[in-house]
C-alpha cells in the first residue's frame, strides 16, 4: 500500500511537470516572433519578481486561501511553537498537491509562468496585475525588514541595559 502511495506521488509530480512543460512549449511555439516578454523592461522583471513572491505566499500561507488549500494541507503549530505553518497532508496525489500548494517557491513557479503568459496575452490587464501584486510584495518585504530591524534593535537595547 505504501508503495502505491509513493507511486501516485511520483506520477503526480511527473504529470505536473508535464503540464508545466507542455504549457511552456505551447506558449513558446505560439510566440516565435519578438514578443513583449523578450523586451521586458527591468521594472517589469522586478515587479514580476515581487508579484510572484506575494502570490506564492498568498497561495501557500495566507488565511484567506486556506479553504482552497484545505483538501491538501493542514495548518498547525511549527516544531518550535513560534508560529503556524502549512504542511501537506494525506498520501499519494493528495500529498503531492499539498506539497505544491504549501511551498511558496513551488507555487511561485506556477504563478510566475501564469503571470508571464498573462502579461504577454493581455498586456494591459497583465501590467496592472503585476503592478498591484508587485507593490504589495514590495510592501511585504519592507514590512519584514522593518520588523526584523525593530526586533534586532529591541534585543540590542535589552543586552546593553543588562550589561551596564
Amino acid at each position: 500500500m505504501y508503495r502505491d502511495k509513493q507511486a501516485q506521488e511520483r506520477a503526480t509530480y511527473l504529470t505536473l511537470t508535464g503540464i508545466f512543460l507542455t504549457a511552456f512549449a505551447l506558449f513558446s511555439s505560439r510566440h516565435r516572433r519578438k514578443s513583449d516578454i523578450a523586451s521586458l523592461k527591468s521594472r517589469d522583471l522586478v515587479m514580476l519578481g515581487f508579484a510572484t513572491y506575494r502570490l506564492g505566499h498568498l497561495i501557500s500561507f495566507d488565511k484567506v486561501t486556506e479553504p482552497l488549500r484545505l483538501p491538501f494541507t493542514e495548518t498547525k503549530m511549527d516544531d518550535f511553537g513560534a508560529a503556524m505553518t502549512v504542511e501537506a497532508r494525506g498520501e499519494g496525489v493528495q500529498r503531492a498537491l499539498g506539497e505544491l500548494v504549501s511551498c511558496p517557491i513551488c507555487s511561485g513557479t506556477w504563478v510566475a509562468a501564469a503571470l508571464v503568459y498573462f502579461l504577454n496575452l493581455f498586456p494591459g490587464p497583465g501590467r496592472i496585475l503585476i503592478t498591484i501584486m508587485g507593490a504589495i510584495g514590495m510592501g511585504e518585504v519592507l514590512h519584514a525588514l522593518t520588523e526584523q530591524l525593530s526586533w534586532t534593535a529591541t534585543l540590542a537595547r535589552k543586552r546593553v541595559g543588562r550589561s551596564g
